[in-house]
């Protein structure tokens, strides 16, 4: 006879501490991108960078020793698009990325945010190599954006993979979705 041995996580674990602590370098991000200056600037871009590194980093460490929880899988996407989304809402508010731009990325951000809650409680739709790409597509442009005087076509073409590979993955995204749903009304004999 075989025991279930399923061990609790404490939500109180690394992986969840630099998910929050993500959460709480948005406000210091976006008070150093406002401040003029170029050293305000570079400072805003470090903010930035060690909370994109976090990003990586909470997420192999609750692969790797098994600290997954609930708490995890609900606030890191929100971190991300926190972050994501202060910088490209300031980027625009400060006149230097289109808001078409940042209107497109995070309404797919959003969308599919909102698509994986609905999803929940039927299935979860992992990350897919092309959501992978897409992140990290994201913060390179971002990082173009926010170091100082990178050439606008550099930052153009970067921001512009990341535009069609965000849409490009939100599609795939729904389809995905789509198929999941028919195949739990067909199992469940709707």
């Amino acid at each position: 006879m075989k025991r279930d041995e399923r061990r609790v996580v404490s939500p109180w674990n690394i992986a969840n501490v630099l998910t929050v602590l993500r959460l709480v370098l948005v406000p210091f991000f976006v008070v150093c991108l406002f401040v003029p200056g170029t050293g305000w600037r570079v400072a805003a871009l470090a903010v930035f960078a060690v909370a994109s590194i976090t990003d990586h980093l909470d997420g192999e460490l609750a692969r790797r020793y098994g600290l997954i929880t609930d708490f995890g899988k609900i606030a890191d996407p929100i971190a991300d698009k926190a972050l994501t989304g202060a910088a490209l809402v300031c980027l625009s508010i400060l006149g230097e990325l289109p808001w078409w731009v940042t209107v497109v990325i995070l309404g797919r951000e959003l969308g599919i945010t909102a698509l994986r809650f609905v999803l929940l409680r039927h299935a979860v739709i992992p990350a897919s190599y092309g959501g992978k790409i897409k992140t990290v597509l994201q913060i390179a442009a971002i990082v173009l954006y926010l170091l100082p005087f990178v050439p606008g076509p550099v930052r153009w073409v970067v921001m512009g993979a990341a535009v069609v590979v965000t849409v490009g993955t939100g599609v795939d995204y729904v389809a995905r979705a789509i198929r999941l749903r028919m195949v739990a009304k067909r199992a469940r004999g709707e």
